[in-house]
């Protein structure tokens, strides 16, 4: 444990969870949808549902769909800013059923009409959890550099992407896989020690059966 897990992050607003949390939360889906956002419809579950107006977790995850860091002075005027850029937001306080209480559910389109969906909880301290990506499971923090790779569930799969991160020198912290179906899509969860180059991003995007690498910055 750091000092950051007992003080939380240097921050605008009342509450780690309600702001920092939640602007992560925006952040992670922004890198996820991998382009300007222009429309976000965020349901809100538990304490986010009940408190968000009065806490300014609808300002923090706002803020974060538009790139901002949880020290952003900007982070108060969010509304305002978002209507300066264009981007149309709609928040819903609902229930997601076994959900963590500070939890949300972003679904984001980007300016080529690209979409995305993302769930994940604020834990605590600034600290987040992303519960799913498009409807598949996933369990990252975002506290390690992150690749999230779609492909076709076929053997060798695994092995050809983890192969090419050793070639690189790229050591794998944490590992999980999920999958709609056997032989269906599938998503791996890579956490990596290090920040992989372009040059490897590019060679894992080229390999048989790969549809999409989402690389997320720590």
């Amino acid at each position: 444990m750091n000092v950051f897990d007992v003080i939380g992050p240097i921050m605008i607003g009342p509450s780690s969870s309600h702001t920092a949390g939640a602007v992560k939360l925006g952040n992670i889906a922004l890198s996820i949808l991998g382009e300007r956002c222009v429309k976000a419809d965020i349901l809100l579950s538990g304490s986010f549902a009940s408190t968000y107006k009065g806490h300014g977790t609808d300002k923090a995850l706002l803020s974060g769909i538009m790139g901002l860091s949880s020290d952003d002075e900007r982070i108060r005027s969010a509304w305002a800013l978002a209507r300066e850029r264009g981007l149309c937001c709609q928040f819903h306080p609902g229930s997601i059923p076994g959900a963590h209480p500070n939890t949300a559910r972003l679904t984001l389109e980007g300016e080529t009409g690209k979409t995305c969906e993302v769930e994940g909880a604020s834990i605590g301290g600034g600290s987040i959890l992303i519960h799913r990506v498009d409807g598949l499971a996933v369990n990252f923090t975002g506290q390690a550099h992150t690749l999230l790779i779609r492909h076709q569930d076929e053997p060798g799969a695994i092995a050809a992407v983890t192969n090419l991160m050793a070639d690189h020198g790229i050591n794998i912290g944490n590992f999980s896989l999920t999958r709609s179906k056997k032989g269906g899509e599938a998503v791996m969860m890579v956490e990596v020690d290090s920040e992989p180059d372009q040059d490897l991003n590019e060679r894992i995007r080229r390999l048989p059966g790969i549809m999409e690498l989402i690389f997320i910055k720590r």
